[in-house]
């Protein structure tokens, strides 16, 4: 029935028009200027259609640009260089047939599940009748019957990214965009919702008669990907480039211990594994020149109790596991696997050779040590990276060796202009903070060192994230 179901899709689609509903063409975006010193390449020649009938999953980490490349394809951001057509003419403006389910909910808290949904209808010139009709059955698609009146402060985070689900819905659009629409959820709320997503693509036509011709997700969790997508576009990081399109293959209805879903999925893990801990080492960073300010660069935005939790798991396999087990040996996506160990082998707790992981001499002097010594190889194994050298200037440099968050956020912005520099504040703090590099005061929102660097340093409230 679901294949029958995208063959009448497509099929429709090809009578209409044959050009897809939304293609990019050798499209590049650039941060920060042309050629100037903050000068940073996003994305890099991507060439890309979505075709009529298809979900196509865009897959990576953070950092890859995939929300960038959504955004330039429906027409909310403009790319640098490059084409970018719907239905084979250049797109002006906003993609008149789009629409866009955020991952963050967007919706507003003083207007009903009907009033929020119902939003979506301006500008479309329906008569009330059938509008009304075309909200409820969007609410009712979704299973958000008799919550009509309610508000969003009523609801949980699943209910609530369901209003945003029929809220896009109720545009009758030909592509829905789906940016990350699960990750603000917790695990079972985000599993419930993927199987709500993968029914109503599968089954809704009975219920929507403007059912969208496609769908686009945007995600960083391979399972998801493989659940419910024709196509998974594989992304690389910096800059992003597409490493790979596979087509999946996998058949419906999709079971996650199904042979055939755990064999994708495998597959999948083997490319993003090549792509996040290669072989090959990364070259050595160059060396600064005495006196200049160092080159702030991304941290992996993950925990120390993630990190030292990882590590005691593979000292406890004989320092050396396959990353695929050490994945299933954790409660997090495959994502987020990669990025904790991304994070211990940027501290050289770690290695990664092939697909697997190493406990190096230095992570085990440490998982030896007692507070005071973790606290010691942390400290100098953080005064290596610099990012933390960069702020500690800051500090250094700044009156009284103290600076507002704000501060420190906007200069870290000027330089990362791709990264949510809050949530790298963030983990900048937790490490910092356990590594006694800085204090941290949070009522006031200033980070602060001692100036006198005779004495010790002061003992920070609260322990490991």
């Amino acid at each position: 029935m679901i294949e029958a179901q995208r063959e009448a899709h497509a099929n429709l689609a090809n009578m209409e028009n044959g050009s897809p509903i939304a293609e990019l063409i050798d499209v590049s975006m650039v941060y920060g200027g042309s050629d100037g010193p903050n000068r940073l390449l996003v994305l890099d020649k991507i060439s890309l259609a979505v075709r009529a009938g298809e979900v196509l999953a865009i897959l990576g980490p953070s950092g890859s640009g995939k929300s960038t490349l959504l955004r330039i394809m429906i027409g909310l951001l403009k790319c640098s260089s490059g084409s970018v057509l719907v239905h084979g003419k250049p797109l002006v403006g906003i993609h008149p047939g789009v629409s866009l389910v955020f991952q963050n909910f967007a919706l507003f808290p003083w207007l009903t599940v009907n009033e929020n949904v119902h939003l979506a209808l301006n500008g479309l010139d329906l008569n009330p009748a059938t509008a009304t009709d075309r909200v409820n059955r969007c609410i009712d698609v979704v299973g958000l019957e008799g919550f009509e009146q309610a508000y969003p402060k009523e609801l949980s985070g699943g209910m609530k990214q369901r209003v945003g689900i029929a809220r896009a819905l109720a545009r009758a659009p030909e592509l829905l965009c789906m940016d990350e629409p699960c990750s603000a959820l917790d695990v079972f709320t985000a599993e419930s919702l993927r199987s709500e997503i993968y029914r109503m693509w599968s089954g809704g036509q009975s219920k929507l008669p403007f059912q969208p011709k496609s769908v686009v997700i945007i995600t960083h969790h391979i399972e998801e990907a493989v659940f419910l997508a024709d196509r998974i576009v594989v992304m690389s990081t910096r800059p992003g480039r597409i490493r790979t399109i596979i087509q999946n293959d996998v058949p419906h209805p999709r079971e996650y211990q199904s042979p055939p879903f755990q064999k994708m999925v495998q597959r999948l893990h083997d490319v993003i594994t090549k792509e996040q801990l290669p072989d090959v080492p990364e070259p050595a960073p160059a060396v600064e020149t005495p006196g200049a300010w160092p080159d702030p660069a991304p941290i992996p935005a993950v925990n120390l109790g993630h990190i030292f939790g990882l590590m005691e798991i593979v000292r406890d396999h004989g320092s050396q596991i396959e990353v695929f087990k050490l994945d299933q040996l954790t409660e997090y996506d495959f994502g987020h696997t990669i990025a904790v160990v991304k994070a211990g082998e940027l501290l050289d707790f770690l290695d990664t050779p092939k697909n697997q992981v190493f406990l190096t001499d230095l992570g085990r002097r440490f998982l030896d040590a007692d507070i005071n010594g973790r606290k010691r190889i942390f400290r100098e194994q953080l005064l290596t990276l610099p990012t933390f050298r960069f702020v500690m200037r800051l500090l250094k440099e700044a009156r009284e060796n103290r600076l507002h968050k704000d501060i420190v956020e906007e200069e870290l912005a000027v330089r990362l202009t791709t990264e949510d520099v809050e949530k790298l504040f963030h983990t900048i703090v937790g490490w910092g903070r356990f590594a006694e590099l800085f204090n941290y005061e949070a009522t006031t929102e200033e980070l602060s060192i001692d100036p006198d660097p005779s004495s010790s340093p002061k003992q920070n409230v609260g322990a490991v994230q």
